[in-house]
């Protein structure tokens, strides 16, 4: 297994490689300071979604709604800022209940009449999208920072001052740098083997050279954006409660075997609605997200962002069929797409061609999982 996994972390990132190279050659933009937090935001943005979408794909499910409810829950904020004048925060925090509890309602659908996930999101999708459309009044409603609406738009417009994004990154790393010694003193202390500590050093001065890279960049041009801070946020919440929690043991028992999982007493359903209504609540934050960097809620706002979440998850080697997966393995999915749609814009490529490589990626994705899962 170990072997299979160093395989295709090693073929994703010469893909990757690959795929920024082309672009950096096509296009000299591409490496500027400001494409690359224009990136930032692109991929905290896919990300934070595909780390929901994890959440369900765990344990053998899908949605297939969550791009109609990035746009329905952000229209519905946007709407109550901008045109009923609410502030910000309630509005939000509004919208955010309402997602929340539409996908703890289908997550009840799903287990309590036991219909497949696929059919009740897909209804989901176009309920989702009707809605938002009746939200907005097939209109344009603009996301305007000013006064109270700032921190709405602040969103993807509030960049780190060069000195925070600096200690930011030293504390990230010296809480990372803490964890990985405190798992292998606890490895080595309850027997188990742990990683060689000249291969751990190594692998944190990597991912600290990285990491001073990416806020040197950032600060070159207005600082670390707001969303990355988001998408860490997230990234850690998620890592948390898959990893070091019953939850997510929970999630992972029923994606491989969900009758031994039952058996063993896993609260099967709870675990599946839960997973369900934690995915609505980042579905909010995403709509947030999307349509503060559109800059409007509009009828297109959350198109295709479900395939997009799926995509990552699964170039990152979360199984369709559930049981694997990891959040690491989703923000590497995740950067593979927004480097592709990146790279496509800035070399003006028509939206036909973007739909063909969006779909052939994920084609090629599904069609690595399958043929993974056989070996």
């Amino acid at each position: 297994m170990n072997g299979k996994v160093e395989l295709r972390d090693f073929s994703l990132l010469i893909a990757l490689v690959l795929i920024g190279g082309f672009f950096a050659l096509m296009s000299p933009q591409f490496l500027s300071a400001r494409n690359m937090a224009m990136l930032t935001i692109e991929l905290s943005i896919t990300a934070v979604l595909a780390l929901g979408m994890l959440l369900v794909i765990l344990p053998g499910h899908i949605d297939l709604s969550v791009g109609s409810g990035v746009g329905l829950v952000g229209g519905i904020a946007s709407v109550l800022v901008f045109q009923a004048q609410w502030p910000a925060a309630p509005a939000m925090g509004l919208a955010l209940a309402v997602g929340a509890l539409l996908w703890l309602l289908m997550g009840f659908v799903i287990v309590r009449e036991k219909m497949p996930a696929f059919i009740i999101t897909l209804g989901g999708l176009l309920v989702f999208k009707g809605a938002f459309w009746l939200v907005i009044r097939n209109a344009t409603v603009p996301v305007a920072p000013g006064g109270e609406t700032n921190l709405y738009a602040a969103l993807t417009t509030y960049y780190l001052p060069p000195w925070a994004g600096g200690l930011l990154m030293l504390a990230c790393f010296a809480g990372l740098a803490g964890a990985k010694v405190r798992s292998n003193l606890r490895r080595k202390a309850f027997g188990f083997e742990a990683e060689d500590w000249e291969m751990a050093f190594l692998k944190l001065f990597v991912t600290g050279q990285l990491m001073l890279l990416f806020t040197v960049v950032m600060n070159q041009f207005r600082g670390i954006p707001l969303t990355a801070v988001i998408l860490g946020a997230v990234a850690l919440a998620v890592t948390v409660v898959t990893e070091h929690t019953p939850f997510g043991r929970y999630l992972y028992a029923i994606g491989g075997n969900e009758e031994a999982a039952v058996i063993s007493g896993v609260p099967v359903n709870r675990v599946i609605i839960a997973a369900y209504g934690i995915l609505g609540a980042i579905v909010a934050l995403t709509g947030f997200m999307q349509t503060a960097y559109s800059g409007a809620s509009t009828t297109t706002v959350g198109d295709l962002m479900e395939l997009d979440a799926i995509a990552a998850c699964v170039i990152g080697g979360t199984s369709l069929k559930g049981g694997r997966g990891s959040t690491s393995g989703v923000l590497f999915g995740a950067l593979i797409m927004a480097v592709l749609l990146n790279g496509m814009t800035l070399l003006a490529v028509s939206p036909e061609f973007k739909f063909i490589a969006r779909g052939a990626v994920l084609a090629l994705a599904v069609w690595m999982d399958v043929r993974l899962s056989r070996d």
